[in-house]
């Protein structure tokens, strides 16, 4: 069972890596809170589709109130979803919205894992949802998670029936109970058998949702389990409903503030797959030291330590946990290798000691050298003996510390310095390292499967005795730093190439058979960086020059080379790409640690016809998008707004006024300068209205903030067309929209990505005039997915279809139309 150990250890270490906002307690209280931990076995699993599907009050009552492992596997990194806080969108959006749910559990105290699958949008059923991640693939996937984690019980967040929504939320319920019994079968996924053993969970149990009164009266009636999620606990200050709170606030990218509630919140369990249960949820489990072989002894030795528990002194259940730590080491079991490591960082928080590995620099490259600081100090009575370290990780080392003493408040520390393999790859994710396969990431590493994060390229281990007990701690390796508005922060330590090539833009468009000239910048990452670079075109297109050379003196700076492509006369789609580089892309928001990726250096190219009427364009940002940059290739000046602008500028100056995506729901000026805009209209402009949510929902704004979003009444509504390839039929195909400047083809309604749209209207005024009906297969298209109006000598256009995906992506019809669509006032008033 040694390979299973170590599958835990790198689990904790790698949840750990990115903690950098205070714990949700400390000091005497983080003892406490750890010593009785340290007497329960018990754990529980919840299983749902997305960040933000989990129940944080169920996951912070079961992990901080009963001291249980919990843990929460998403099927997904929730790659699909929407973005409240930037423009990232697809597997940048998923390492955002990873972050956040580890954020999240930081604070609710359970751990996270996640499968292969990918979130590719809304599903309106599971049948295509599972046909399209490769259902046995994900089922694996889950069984592996069950099997790692062992849980007592599994809690479904959906009932895998339509009432559910989303496909994919319904299929993380079915999925979850076949996981359930496909653990348990030797002869199921035999693959993972010499890492992990068959696994029987006591019984899967579904978390009744209700949307109203009427559904949580139904839940209480049917319900056969109840917990009452709003306990206070007087130790941790809060009750678990607002540490709910906490926990799901903070998935920020998708506005899900939540509020911190007080008072009783019962929640509603029913079983689903095992042995039924009245009552807890934990009915017949055995969740103290008795179910491990040789536990008995372990059980009296903590309660003795919880006896000698003193809030003033807390070094004083040392002996007793030395005691303790003797009995566990001698047990086999997975379970007590497991509170092995909660022991030893349990006897360094009483203790208070402070272990850390920190780099003088976050990044280091191939072949290069990496100072580290390893530091110890004991902050009580304890002595505190550093006997060795180990470092593992890309190199490995063994440093004797001679036992070095580290107590009495003063630090003891050491400076080593590592070589890093010359054949050293950048620190790329682990789902990220190989081209997705379909709707599943490709991981080839059972034993990474499964992992909310990649482990820290460098950890250290440190050996210690504290208070005369030996203990193992062990510190990814970070690097320190102070901001000066923010304080104290860090981040991982990463490997980075020596220079970073990318492309400024996601797709080239060419409107015209011209050539254009595209910059590619270089980024040093070390002192002295030389080479030149190559830029490979696809058939059909040219670069001059070939290579151009680069010369950088120092680290950090960059170097920008410029080169005309010129494409084929014929409309075209490629890839530019510099074989052998890679990009270096950094995301920084303040509630999550910066992420830093490394994409392939390439740029999609695209040769379309696209003639836009429309020059110059205000464009209002909402949540966070990048079409302006997309507009810009079509040779359009392009102004983001701002207040002001939208208060007292001359509006007219601007062929056309676009509201980026929910810039209802977030711009407050936006709505209050609407007559502005509608005047703007009526004296010849062209105003045109990305999609908004049709309800507060998330944003916690009043639900009337769409009451007046366009010249005449218009509702939007929750329909969407979730199939990319779903036909697009003109209602009038003789519309001036689909006729100039760009005559619209059905060839133009091809190679969309994810989505046509979303938030469709659902009722609107007979002056609108609805451009295409559109519908998923089987059910009743809508005409709600694009409206126009003429309003006095300009043009009004609603239409939220999904063209903050489709133009920075570089789908060439949905250029042509858009085109069409800011061009309508002028083409109208010729």
């Amino acid at each position: 069972m040694r390979r299973f150990t170590i599958l835990l250890l790198v689990c904790l270490v790698s949840l750990s890596l990115f903690a950098q906002e205070r714990p949700l307690v400390s000091g005497a209280a983080d003892v406490r809170a750890r010593l009785d931990r340290l007497q329960v076995v018990g754990s529980v699993l919840m299983i749902a589709a997305h960040p933000d599907d989990e129940n944080t009050a169920v996951l912070a009552y079961f992990g901080r109130g009963r001291h249980y492992r919990a843990a929460y596997l998403s099927l997904t990194r929730g790659e699909g979803g929407q973005n409240l806080i930037g423009s990232e969108q697809g597997e940048l959006m998923g390492l955002i919205r990873t972050q956040e749910l580890l954020a999240a559990r930081r604070l609710d105290g359970a751990e996270q894992f996640f499968s292969r699958a990918i979130d590719f949008g809304f599903s309106k059923t599971a049948a295509e949802t599972l046909d399209k991640w490769g259902r046995n693939e994900v089922l694996g996937d889950a069984v592996w998670v069950i099997r790692r984690f062992q849980p007592d019980v599994i809690i479904l967040r959906f009932s895998g029936t339509p009432r559910d929504g989303h496909g994919h939320h319904q299929s993380s319920a079915i999925l979850g109970k076949e996981a359930w019994e496909a653990a348990a079968d030797p002869a199921r996924f035999p693959e993972q058998l010499p890492f992990v053993q068959p696994w029987r969970a006591k019984r899967v149990i579904w978390n009744s949702f209700s949307f109203n009164r009427e559904m949580e009266q139904e839940a209480a009636r049917t319900a056969r389990m109840m917990i009452d999620t709003g306990e206070f606990d007087p130790l941790l200050g809060y009750s678990y409903g607002e540490i709910a709170g906490m926990s799901r606030s903070m998935h920020r990218s998708q506005g899900m503030g939540a509020a911190e509630r007080k008072g009783s919140m019962p929640n509603y369990f029913v079983t689903v797959a095992g042995e039924p249960a009245e009552g807890d949820p934990f009915a017949g489990v055995d969740t103290t030291w008795s179910r491990i072989p040789g536990g008995a002894p372990v059980a009296a030795a903590l309660a003795e330590a919880s006896n000698a528990y003193d809030i003033r002194h807390t070094d004083r259940i040392l002996p007793a946990l030395a005691k303790a730590r003797t009995l566990i080491a001698a047990l086999t079991h997975p379970l007590a290798q497991r509170k092995l490591t909660e022991l030893d960082e349990l006897v360094a928080a009483a203790a208070g000691v402070a272990a850390d590995a920190s780099a003088t620099q976050w990044l280091a490259t191939p072949g290069s050298e990496a100072q580290l600081q390893a530091r110890v100090v004991g902050r009580n009575d304890a002595p505190v003996v550093v006997e060795r370290l180990e470092l593992t990780g890309l190199v490995e080392q063994n440093i004797d510390a001679a036992n070095a003493a580290a107590g009495a408040n003063k630090p003891w520390s050491h400076t080593l310095r590592v070589a890093i393999p010359a054949n050293a790859k950048p620190s790329q994710r682990y789902w990220l390292r190989a081209p997705q396969q379909g709707n599943l990431y490709d991981v080839p590493a059972l034993a990474q499967r499964g992992d909310a994060d990649s482990s820290a390229e460098f950890q250290l281990r440190f050996h210690l005795r504290i208070g005369g007990v030996p203990v193992t701690l062990v510190r990814p390796l970070v690097h320190r730093y102070v901001d000066p508005v923010r304080g104290e922060l860090w981040r991982p330590f990463l490997i980075a190439p020596k220079v970073a090539v990318s492309f400024a833009e996601k797709s080239l468009l060419f409107p015209q058979r011209a050539a254009r000239t595209v910059e590619v910048a270089v980024r040093a990452n070390v002192n002295q960086a030389t080479g030149e670079i190559r830029p490979q075109a696809p058939a059909g297109w040219s670069v001059e020059p070939t290579a151009r050379p680069y010369s950088i003196a120092r680290a950090g700076e960059q170097a920008t080379l410029s080169f005309q492509i010129t494409p084929p006369a014929a409309a075209s789609v490629g890839e530019l790409r510099v074989d052998g580089e890679q990009g270096m892309t950094t995301i920084a928001y303040d509630h999550i640690p910066p992420q830093t990726l490394f994409p392939t250096a390439s740029v999609r190219l695209v040769r379309a016809d696209v003639q836009s009427l429309a020059k110059r364009i205000g464009y209002v940002m909402g949540a966070g998008d990048d079409v302006p940059q997309a507009l810009r290739q079509w040779g359009a000046e392009v102004t983001l707004l701002s207040e002001d602008d939208l208060t007292r500028a001359d509006l007219s100056r601007y062929d056309a006024i676009i509201a980026g995506v929910r810039a209802y729901n977030t711009r407050v000026d936006l709505r209050a300068n609407h007559d502005r805009l509608l005047a703007y209209v009526s004296n010849g402009g062209t105003y045109l209205v990305q999609y908004n949510v049709a309800t507060g929902g998330p944003f916690g704004r009043a639900s009337n903030e769409l009451d007046r979003i366009g010249p005449f009444p218009l509702t939007v509504g929750r329909e969407r067309v979730t199939v990319e390839e779903a036909p697009l039929t003109p209602v009038k195909p003789d519309s001036p929209l689909l006729s100039a400047p760009n005559r619209i083809a059905p060839a133009d309604y091809e190679g969309w990505v994810q989505e046509r749209g979303l938030y469709f209207s659902s009722k609107w005024d007979e002056r609108y005039q609805p451009l295409w009906e559109a519908g998923d297969p089987g059910e009743k298209p809508s005409q709600g997915a694009t409206l126009w109006t003429r309003h006095g000598k300009g043009v009004y256009v609603f239409t939220p279809m999904s063209w903050f995906r489709q133009l920075p992506a570089g789908v060439p019809g949905a250029h042509r139309i858009f085109a069409n669509l800011v061009s309508a006032g002028k083409l109208l008033a010729q």
